[in-house]
């Protein structure tokens, strides 16, 4: 996070050229982009759930399962 305000800070105030900052940082020109379009990393952002393909069809018995456990005394 220190190192993507730096940048931000080097780029826009300064005015250090993005193509001095890539070689510095030995980053993409891609990623220095990102970094100067948006005050905060985007993250990963995953669309939708990923399937389960041997675990999906167990899941309800699983769930079952383990509400029984929470309800018999602990060992």
């Amino acid at each position: 996070m220190e190192q993507l305000s730096e940048i931000r800070r080097r780029v826009l105030v300064e005015g250090v050229s993005r193509r001095q900052v890539q070689r510095e940082t030995g980053m993409h020109w891609r990623t220095v982009a990102k970094i100067l379009k948006y005050s905060e990393p985007l993250g990963y952002r995953q669309e939708k759930a990923r399937g389960r393909p041997k675990l999906g069809a167990y899941l309800e018995r699983i769930e079952e399962i383990l509400k029984q456990d929470a309800q018999v005394p602990r060992k």
